[in-house]
C-alpha cells in the first residue's frame, strides 16, 4: 500500500496493479488536493474498506486476486461508496456491465490523467459538494428532505426509504430519484436527465440514464413491489408516477 500523507478534501482509494500508472494517477490526484492510496491486489480491497472508507474508489477491472466486476459488485451491496471503474477493455457490454453493477463512472485505458481527475472531482461534487457547478436545477442542497407518497429522501443524511424501507442507493441513483421526487408527474427526456444527472461527465449516452433507471427501478420495486414508481414515456423519457 502506499498513501500521500498532505491535508487534502477527499481521499481516493486507488486499486491499480500497475505500478507507474498508480504512481501517475496518485501524482496528478495530490496536484488536485486529493489523497490517496494505493493496492495491487483485488484481495486486499474489502479489509481496507471496512477499517476506512474512502470518499471514491478508482478500481482496475483486470487485477490480481480478486476482478474489477466482482469486487464492484460486493463493494456496492455493502457501501455506497462511489466508483470508477478502469479498463483497457472497451467493450460496450463490459461498459454497461459495470454500471448495471453500482459503478459511477467509467474511463479507458489508455486515458489521460487530468481527465481521469476531472471525473473523479466531478463524482466527488455530487457526493460531497466539493463545489457547485451552475445547471438548470441545483441538486447540492445539503438539507433538503423530500416526501412524495410513501417515498422520502434525506439528502443531509443521503438516506432513501420506501414505506419505511431504507435503500441502498448509488449517488447517481440517488441523485436521480432526486430529480424526479422534486417533479412528481413530470416527464423528463434522457438528454434532461443526463444534464442534471451527468451533466459534468464526458462520453455518456442515453444508455447511461437506462441503466441507471433499470436499476433504481429494482431497488424501489424491493420496498413497493407492487407499483412501478419510475415509468418510461414511450419516445419522451421517464417520470416518477405513484399508483392511484
Amino acid at each position: 500500500m502506499r498513501s500521500s500523507d498532505i491535508t487534502s478534501q477527499g481521499w481516493v482509494l486507488v486499486v491499480e496493479d500497475e505500478p507507474g500508472l498508480a504512481e501517475v494517477v496518485g501524482r496528478y490526484l495530490v496536484q488536485a488536493g486529493l489523497r490517496y492510496e494505493h493496492l495491487d491486489d483485488g484481495h486486499d480491497v474489502m479489509p481496507r474498506l471496512k477499517q476506512d472508507l474512502p470518499d471514491l474508489v478508482l478500481l482496475d477491472l483486470m487485477l490480481p486476486g480478486r476482478d474489477g466486476l466482482d469486487l464492484c459488485r460486493e463493494i456496492r451491496q455493502m457501501y455506497s461508496v462511489p466508483i470508477i471503474m478502469m479498463t483497457a477493455r472497451s467493450d460496450e457490454i463490459d461498459r454497461l456491465l459495470g454500471l448495471e453493477l453500482g459503478a459511477d463512472d467509467y474511463i479507458c485505458k489508455p486515458f489521460s490523467p487530468r481527465e481521469l481527475v476531472a471525473r473523479v472531482k466531478a463524482v466527488l461534487r455530487r457526493t460531497q459538494h466539493l463545489s457547485k457547478p451552475g445547471q438548470t436545477e441545483d441538486l447540492s442542497s445539503q438539507d433538503e428532505r423530500l416526501t412524495v407518497g410513501p417515498l422520502m429522501l434525506d439528502s443531509a443524511q443521503f438516506r432513501v426509504e420506501v414505506q419505511g424501507r431504507i435503500l441502498d442507493l448509488t449517488p447517481r441513483e440517488f441523485q436521480l430519484l432526486k430529480v424526479l421526487m422534486r417533479h412528481p408527474g413530470r416527464v423528463f427526456s434522457r438528454a434532461q436527465l443526463l444534464d442534471l444527472v451527468c451533466h459534468d461527465e464526458l462520453d455518456v449516452s442515453d444508455r447511461l440514464i437506462d441503466s441507471h433507471v433499470k436499476n433504481l427501478r429494482k431497488k424501489l420495486a424491493s420496498g413497493w413491489p407492487d407499483a412501478e414508481l419510475v415509468q418510461a414515456v414511450y419516445g419522451m423519457g421517464y417520470r416518477l408516477q405513484l399508483p392511484a
